[in-house]
């Protein structure tokens, strides 16, 4: 039987793969492993603007509420917002219904420790044991039946520490804001504006089934184009649930989360607040990030991809700054998890304090080449177990030349295969990018239908 928990929480079509019973199954689960047989568990509940949000989030409250947890609506919010109220709160534990970047239909549900982080493999195997045997899940006696309530005041207490991470105003300053249509669409542009910056809103009017249309950290094109056009200093893209970022400079160019950890790495260690001169990153970072950390003497460490396994990565070599090329950027000495919006406010922080236009500070390092391919296919597992997937593998690396990378894995929350290719030669990587994603398709099958 395959893990109900993906890298991110449990994820499927709404209604159909996470139906309404399994969001209260994993409710009536989450509170008996997180209030260890011993209490009645509070837990803080946020969402994004999908439509199949409010079904949800009644469903897993109401399995919440059957086994006796006290639970704190929080609204639709972003992700790393819920982490953070839950780690500055006196609640056991947080959820967050949303499936990121994922198309309307998608929806997820994951779970953060009471310190904001995510929750560890082995107590998400304890409530996924429990979901799977939910009927002897002990109900509550009906005078301890668990209560709901609402609380904006923790939303306002995340939003003064975004302020208060920026150490300065940004007045002077115009912004582009690409809300996805999803969690930032009123919190960010409420935040820049309260820093003195002109905000220019655009997607930020969700109607359930907009979130992540061609918008958002994966469809840049209409922030940078809406730079352009308003002469803005920078435009900032969010995707649906607003852990990631991705960012414009004033001429529209996009800036992707490796030129935003190379300036930030380089930032901090010339401010002395790089500990132990590292950044970590994972496979799918750029060339150029290595070579230009080497530059500047600071160690890169690779991770594989998801932002749990920079998270573990940074706490085991003391890094305060990590993230991925997605846009996913987690600092330490803020926040537990990727957070959009702070991380954009620490680059515009960066902006205002060196004088320099986002162009420049981007100079930090140059981009190789790079192609993703993501290949939808019926087993996005059989890679996995393919007998020839390192002889594929050896064979492009070869054909490349130095330097150059290859990395082929599936999706830890899509149907797909992911193909990554990076080399000096763009002729040459398309070229080979395409022989790998037939590979894949004989080896993984194509989609049923």
């Amino acid at each position: 039987m395959a893990r109900l928990f993906g890298t991110d929480g449990v994820r499927g079509v709404a209604n159909c793969d996470l139906s309404p019973l399994l969001a209260m199954q994993l409710g009536m689960a989450a509170a008996a492993v997180l209030g260890n047989g011993n209490h009645a568990p509070h837990v803080l509940v946020g969402r994004d603007t999908r439509l199949s949000g409010d079904m949800l989030e009644a469903a897993l409250v109401a399995g919440l509420c059957a086994t006796g947890a006290k639970v704190t609506l929080l609204g639709v919010l972003p992700t790393p917002a819920v982490a953070y109220c839950t780690r500055n709160s006196q609640a056991d534990a947080g959820v967050v219904i949303s499936a990121s970047h994922n198309p309307f239909q998608d929806n997820g549900i994951k779970f953060f420790s009471v310190d904001g982080a995510k929750l560890p493999d082995a107590i998400e195997d304890r409530i996924e044991e429990l979901v799977h045997r939910w009927e002897q899940v002990a109900r509550a006696r009906a005078e301890n039946i668990g209560s709901v309530h609402r609380d904006s005041e923790l939303v306002e207490q995340y939003m003064a520490h975004l302020v208060a991470s920026t150490g300065c105003s940004l007045k002077g300053m115009r912004l582009v804001v690409d809300g996805a249509n999803g969690a930032a669409y009123s919190i960010a542009p409420r935040v820049l504006s309260q820093l003195g910056a002109e905000v220019i809103p655009i997607h930020c009017s969700p109607n359930g089934i907009n979130i992540n249309e061609a918008c958002g950290s994966l469809h840049t094109e209409s922030m940078r184009q809406t730079v352009r056009e308003r002469q803005a200093n920078a435009g900032l893209s969010f995707d649906g649930d607003a852990d990631r970022v991705i960012m414009s400079d004033e001429f529209g160019n996009e800036i992707d989360g490796d030129r935003i950890m190379a300036m930030c790495a380089v930032h901090l260690k010339q401010t002395g607040r790089l500990r132990h001169n590292v950044l970590v990153a994972t496979i799918m970072s750029n060339l150029g990030l290595e070579e230009a950390m080497h530059q500047h003497g600071i160690r890169l460490e690779r991770t594989k991809v998801g932002d749990r396994y920079v998270s573990e990565r940074m706490r085991e070599v003391g890094a305060v700054l990590g993230g991925e090329q997605s846009g996913h950027i987690l600092f330490a000495e803020h926040t537990t998890t990727g957070d959009g919006l702070l991380t954009a406010l620490q680059v515009l922080a960066l902006m205002q304090s060196t004088g320099q236009p986002l162009s420049e500070l981007a100079k930090v390092m140059q981009q190789y080449p790079q192609v993703i391919r993501n290949v939808r296919v019926r087993d996005k597992h059989a890679w996995e177990h393919y007998q020839r997937a390192k002889e594929v593998e050896a064979w492009a690396l070869q054909k490349l030349g130095n330097p150059s990378r290859v990395n082929i894995r599936p999706s830890g929350t899509e149907p797909v295969v992911r193909i990554m290719v990076q080399a000096s030669d763009r002729r040459l990587i398309d070229e080979v990018s395409q022989d790998l994603e037939a590979a894949v398709r004989d080896a993984c099958g194509t989609p049923e239908g």
